[in-house]
């Protein structure tokens, strides 16, 4: 049996001692290709789940194949390591934050080491450690010289728990992303990055992302938003007499992207912070509690959608645009938002659903304006059909209307072609200890400015006081008092710091030089960066993956890099989920407490009950339903467990853990050991004899099957490898190893046999790189030791052969698949459906009563 305990022991202490992951300098070859692999660098939270080993397995078979293909590969690891979860730990268990970080570091780092990945740990970053942060501060004022970094008074998210401001894009259905708490509005000065700087190319640039899933450039292009539309002033009915006189403006102005429905409104409404809300407020304690009260929703748009819609009679009249005859309620609305537009909308109640039901509520007019179908009722939201009720428009398509509206507006000038965005500078102060201090200063004289460079680092205090509600630095009395490096006066120091994600938008250009005295060194990054292939989840979709790029974008414009996009090819893998099983009392099992019988179903172990339903979950530890990573490497060993993560599903769909199919990639593992057992009774080979093979054959004519097939095989595993589709590489090569089974290679000259074996055991290597490794030197007992496998050189004129798909079932549902030649026999697609595991597990204890075979096209089994 194969011993992987002591085979995987004796490889990683190889790779250690020979620093076999350590990346060439891209000084001491500079003309070698690069390849930088990156997986989304992980938060300590001390557990490395079965997510993370997915993620990661990911990222080690691709720089494998990559490194064993010719490449000078980057494969670093890091850990994104400030944030909450550390300052609660602080103060629920009275740990140091950077004590219970570091020990969490460690215990995740031990589970990582024996996975055998190849990472180049001399490269290993921490965003808590001085020497990241210490240079990140050099970045916030390089930015805040550059007018990208401001600071302003204004409502933000705050989440009540953790005390802190949160991003919009952190507030998850109304609650912050971390503690899921209710967040509320709350005004307070912040300081915020100008990302709208770059908002037209962020958009534009998803257009030259190709090697990014459609789905991703989907959700940024929704968040950043681009709306084209009109803006337009609704005028005060009569400003002289009314509670408005004293206001400055005499109208409410409007941006509307559906200027066509301006004769179908019947109320406006304006954002409880529009300044027309608060000069009302002044004077109506009324108005002002119904602020109050609207400031309790945090203001995202998640938050408000399914929050009831309210609104505040104000008692003010505005005039419509198109028709000033008209006059149209104004509302103060808790829907509305500051951020969007200009903080004020008018309802069209026939033709969207939240104007509505704000009109039903509020018992308002509702005018159609855009013909519905016979079969629709109102509201009809559908941007299609003919105008009706609105005077020049009448008659005209839903989108001419709205052309000629702007031409309309434009020319009455009472309104002007606007384009507005949703996406919001980013609001990156966070009231809490641990994290990157904001190297700015407080001086009654001179204002805010900013630290000089020779003032950094600004070290975080290591004597902090977790005891009081709020933030520790900003109770830190001696910590904070400083001097103003402009005037010299007694001053205070900035005591927010930044938001974790600030740290994980530039954290892949340190890896580049991650011991430089700069934050990277701009020849090392030119090299290395763009990232090749970054992996992580879809979560960080719109997050992680704007800022980034934003960050990217910056730092080209400030001479730091020369690339804008961060990130050429983005894998995001799907989760991996648990079966769970439900009793009759409605109770969920987990797959510990269940058996599965011969024929397929599953029992309670404790009551021999059959259970009737079947459901997946995410893994996790709420739901007691996590499997460690380290009790399977332990029972099964590393290659086991990669093999069987990477197998049977594509990398960006969701992998349900399945005991039965980590024991078929045991086996698998065995099975290819005894083959090599086998050749080896016969002799084994030289690397002398694998040069000599090489060099052998010069025709398809002078090839022997095996060779041609083995051939064959490795253009298609090559191909799925470049191609992501791990798993159907991993399937090649079982089907690879099926046909070295069947062939006697008594029969097949030494030389080419070694060829042969020499291709078998390197295209499985990424995947299994331990037990490759080991067959490698059992088989061919090289003078020195080999810690990498080449890629072997395809030889195009053997790998000609077409092959095709067939499709495995039983009793007419499909099963699973494995290719073959065209025009093989029956009996080889026969034998070769059989062997599928999936296929075993339906067959097996049944009896076949008929075989039904559609050459090149399909065996399907009948069984009782």
């Amino acid at each position: 049996m194969y011993n992987f305990k002591e085979v995987e022991t004796k490889w990683r202490g190889i790779w250690e001692t020979n620093n076999t992951n350590e990346v060439s300098c891209p000084t001491k070859a500079p003309e070698q290709k690069k390849v930088y692999v990156l997986e989304m660098l992980p938060y300590p939270s001390g557990k490395i789940h079965m997510g993370h080993v997915r993620n990661y397995a990911i990222g080690d078979v691709v720089a494998r194949f990559k490194k064993s293909s010719g490449y000078n590969v980057l494969h670093p690891m890091g850990w994104d390591s400030f944030g909450m979860p550390a300052e609660n730990a602080a103060i629920k268990h009275g740990v140091h934050p950077r004590e219970w970080t570091e020990g969490n570091i460690l215990a995740m780092k031990n589970t990582l080491l024996p996975l055998g990945l190849s990472y180049d740990w001399k490269r290993e970053i921490a965003t808590h450690s001085k020497e990241y942060y210490g240079l990140e501060q050099q970045i916030f004022l390089d930015l805040y010289q550059r007018g990208l970094i401001y600071r302003k008074d204004a409502f933000v998210n705050w989440d009540p728990v953790d005390n802190t401001v949160l991003a919009n894009e952190q507030v998850i259905d109304g609650c912050g992303w971390r503690s899921g708490a209710p967040v509320i509005k709350k005004k307070i000065p912040h300081w915020c990055v100008r990302i709208t700087a770059y908002t037209d190319e962020l958009l534009r640039n998803l257009e030259s992302l190709p090697g990014w899933p459609e789905k991703v450039l989907l959700m940024q292009e929704n968040w950043i938003g681009k709306s084209e539309g009109l803006e337009v002033k609704f005028v005060f009915h009569d400003k002289t007499v009314s509670r408005v006189a004293a206001f400055p403006d005499d109208s409410v102005t409007v941006f509307t992207t559906r200027p066509e429905t301006l004769f179908g409104a019947s109320f406006c409404a304006i954002a409880p912070e529009h300044p027309l809300s608060s000069f009302l407020a002044e004077s109506d304690q009324e108005i002002a509690a119904f602020i109050r009260k609207c400031q309790e929703l945090p203001s995202t748009e998640s938050a408000i959608s399914i929050a009831e819609k309210k609104g505040y009679d104000t008692g003010i009249f505005v005039r419509n645009p198109f028709d000033s005859k008209k006059l149209i309620k104004l509302y103060i609305a808790n829907f509305v938002l500051m951020e969007y537009g200009k903080g004020a909308i008018f309802g069209c109640p026939a033709h969207d659903e939240r104007d509505f039901d704000f009109a039903t509520k509020y018992e308002l007019p509702i005018t159609t304006v855009i013909q519905c179908p016979p079969e629709e009722t109102l509201p009809y939201v559908e941007p299609i059909g003919k105008m009706v009720h609105s005077e020049f428009l009448d008659g005209l398509d839903v989108l001419e209307a709205r052309k000629v509206a702007i031409d309309k507006a434009e020319q009455l000038k009472i309104g002007v072609r606007k384009v507005t965005y949703r996406l919001r500078d980013w609001t990156v102060s966070r009231q809490r200890y641990w994290g990157c201090p904001v190297p700015m200063v407080h001086c009654p004289q001179c204002g805010t400015v900013p630290l000089r460079k020779e003032d950094l680092p600004v070290w975080l205090p290591e004597d902090v006081d977790f005891t009081q509600v709020g933030n520790p630095l900003d109770k830190h009395e001696t910590w904070k008092q400083t001097v103003c490096p402009v005037c010299g006066a007694a001053a205070q120091r900035e005591t927010d710091t930044l938001d974790t994600f600030f740290e994980s938008s530039w954290y892949f250009l340190r890896y580049c030089s991650p011991h430089a005295s700069e934050p990277f060194d701009k020849a090392e990054a030119q090299y290395w960066m763009p990232v090749d292939i970054y992996i992580g989840g879809i979560e960080h979709a719109v997050l992680h993956l704007l800022y980034a790029r934003f960050f990217s974008m910056a730092l080209s414009d400030m001479q730091y890099i020369d690339v804008r996009e961060p990130f050429i090819t983005l894998l995001t893998q799907g989760m991996v989920c648990h079966t769970s099983f439900q009793n009759s009392q409605g109770e969920w099992l987990y797959p510990e407490d269940v058996d599965k019988l011969p024929d397929g179903t599953y029992v309670c172990i404790e009551t021999g009950e059959q259970v009737k339903a079947v459901r997946a979950e995410k893994m996790s530890k709420s739901k007691n339903n996590v499997v460690d990573p380290t009790a399977i490497v332990d029972a099964y060993g590393a290659d086991s467990l990669r093999l069987f993560i990477m197998s049977d599903t594509p990398y960006d769909k969701d992998f349900y853990w399945n005991t039965e199919a980590l024991d078929g990639a045991w086996r698998y593992l065995n099975k290819m050991w005894r083959l090599c057992e086998n050749i080896m009774a016969q002799g084994v080979f030289s690397e002398e004899i694998l040069a000599q093979g090489t060099a052998a054959i010069i025709s398809k004519n002078d090839a022997p099957d095996i060779l041609e097939t083995t051939h064959v095989y490795l253009a298609r595993i090559e191909q799925s490898l470049n191609q992501f589709s791990f798993h159907k590489a991993i399937a090649l090569h079982r089907e690879l190893t099926r046909a070295l089974e069947n062939c006697n290679f008594t029969e097949v000259r030494k030389d080419i046999a070694a060829e042969v074996f020499y291709i078998w055991l390197t295209a499985i290597s990424p995947v299994t790189p331990h037990f490759a490794l080991e067959a490698y030197e059992a088989l061919f007992k090289p003078r020195s030791v080999h810690d990498t496998l080449l890629w072997p050189q395809l030889r195009p004129e053997l790998a000609t052969e077409d092959f095709v798909e067939i499709a495995v079932q039983v009793c007419g549902k499909f099963r699973g698949a494995f290719t073959a030649p065209v025009g093989a026999s029956d009996t080889e697609l026969q034998d070769n459906a059989m062997a599928l595991e999936n296929v075993q597990k339906f067959i097996v204890n049944k009896k076949i009563t008929k075989v039904v075979v559609v050459s090149d096209k399909l065996v399907n089994f009948v069984v009782e």
